[in-house]
């Protein structure tokens, strides 16, 4: 034979049924009945002996004769039900015993109850009904049993799910803060190394100290005036730090001498410089849209400029901001022209270029910051260095009488930082005045 046949017929479970009567006929007439039909068949005579076999063996269903001695029917299924409850109980009854149907029904809760002479096939059926509700309701109960438990496993595994998700959130949380602050330095690292090289031009080219810086500023101003986005307003202010690169190479004559008073060679040779400036930065990705403003910060409005004769709106909107701006300043340090102009006076020769030299919206702008004050920023509290504290941030660039810059704005002083600002005044025998933001928020 298969042995896997062998072993589905071992895993077949016989049904246990357990008849109890006084009377021996009937129990041989019902035992035959339900042993012809697969069922295995335990007997007893009393309801005594019954919970006595209850008590050794693995009953599925009973059935019972209501008048017996000593103990009838209803009593005995009475306790099956209490000490057996998933026993099938049928009552057996040859009387028309309402009564003790009723308390058959009441106290042993019984499935059934058969008249005699019962029908065979009748009962049969009524038997074999009963074994399948009861196979249901364990296969019930072992199913609620399963999903409970797979329920509490189940909420383990969520709450040791989330854990994991909390735990791996605040992990990427402050892996991302990390990147975050990390990026943000490294930005601001970028820009105080532009400052610097900035600073380094500043002294070739004989510009007076900050002259770079107060480009910048002048430019990023009137980018955020006219509600430039983000990058562009840091590409225009990048551009005004390094707008005189090109010049690197140009002779002390050619820086000394104002763009008025150049002519021939010299001139060639100064209308260059924007295009190699371009050339310096363009290598660097991140310089590029600063390179392309450096490219046209000598173009006019009206198409008369150099390098590339473009007008208008075809000239970069950084490049129109930073040709004002460079101008502003040039004007007054004798750059451009052989006198040093006042402040006014560049500004009236600014504004009666617009249209010309410069785009009117550019020109707007530069009206409204400069008739506000002097374009310069004059956030934060000025403090000689015996009053900084360690925690206090700088409003803006700290920079030497020379020109050379010690520390970039929004830089936060340190007991380490102070006391060498200290040490390079007593060393130059100078005082610096230091401009921060927070000086009752020192630490």
């Amino acid at each position: 034979m298969n042995p896997a046949l062998i072993s589905a017929q071992a895993a077949v479970v016989v049904p246990t049924l357990l008849l109890i009567d006084d009377e021996p006929n009937i129990l041989s007439s019902l035992r035959r009945l339900f042993h012809g039909n697969g069922y295995r068949v335990l007997t007893a005579t009393s309801g005594a002996s019954g919970l006595e076999i209850l008590e050794r063996e693995a009953i599925d269903l009973v059935i019972s004769d209501m008048r017996m001695p000593e103990m009838d029917g209803a009593r005995f299924l009475a306790q099956v039900r209490a000490r057996w409850p998933d026993t099938v109980r049928i009552l057996l009854t040859g009387y028309s015993d309402v009564q003790s149907i009723q308390d058959a029904i009441n106290c042993g809760e019984i499935y059934r109850y058969v008249n005699k002479p019962w029908d065979d096939h009748d009962i049969v059926l009524l038997v074999r009904d009963g074994l399948e509700r009861r196979q249901l309701e364990l296969d019930k109960r072992r199913l609620e049993v399963l999903t409970a438990r797979q329920n509490d496993e189940l909420k383990a595994l969520n709450q040791s799910l989330e854990a994991k998700v909390e735990a791996r959130t605040a992990q990427l949380k402050a892996e991302h803060e990390a990147t975050v602050a990390a990026n943000n330095k490294l930005k601001q690292n970028f820009i105080t190394t532009i400052k610097i090289f900035s600073s380094m031009i500043e002294l070739r080219a004989h510009n007076q100290p900050g002259h770079a810086r107060l480009v910048a500023n002048m430019a990023r101003q009137i980018a955020v005036k006219l509600d430039l986005a983000a990058r562009d307003v840091q590409d225009v202010f990048i551009a005004a730090l390094l707008h005189d690169i090109g010049k690197i190479g140009f002779s002390d004559t050619l820086l000394s001498t104002p763009l008025t008073l150049l002519h021939g060679d010299a001139l060639g040779q100064f209308r260059k410089h924007p295009l190699r400036a371009a050339e310096l930065l363009m290598p660097l990705e991140e310089l590029r849209g600063s390179a392309a403003i450096l490219r046209g910060q000598n173009e006019r409005f009206d198409g008369t400029g150099f390098p590339d004769g473009a007008a208008g709106l075809a000239i970069p909107i950084g490049a129109r901001i930073l040709a004002l701006a460079a101008d502003y300043y040039n004007l007054q340090q004798g750059v451009t022209v052989q006198r040093h102009l006042r402040a006014d006076e560049a500004r009236s020769l600014i504004v009666g270029a617009s249209g010309t030299r410069y785009d009117p919206n550019v020109v707007t702008a530069f009206r409204q910051i400069v008739d506000n004050g002097d374009g310069t920023d004059k956030g934060g509290v000025e403090l000689l260095s015996g009053e900084l504290l360690p925690g206090m941030v700088l409003a803006r660039d700290l920079v030497s009488r020379d020109g050379l810059m010690l520390l970039s704005a929004d830089h936060v002083l340190d007991a380490r930082i102070i006391e060498q600002v200290r040490d390079f005044e007593e060393k130059s025998g100078r005082r610096l005045t230091v401009r921060v933001r927070n000086p009752k928020g020192a630490k």
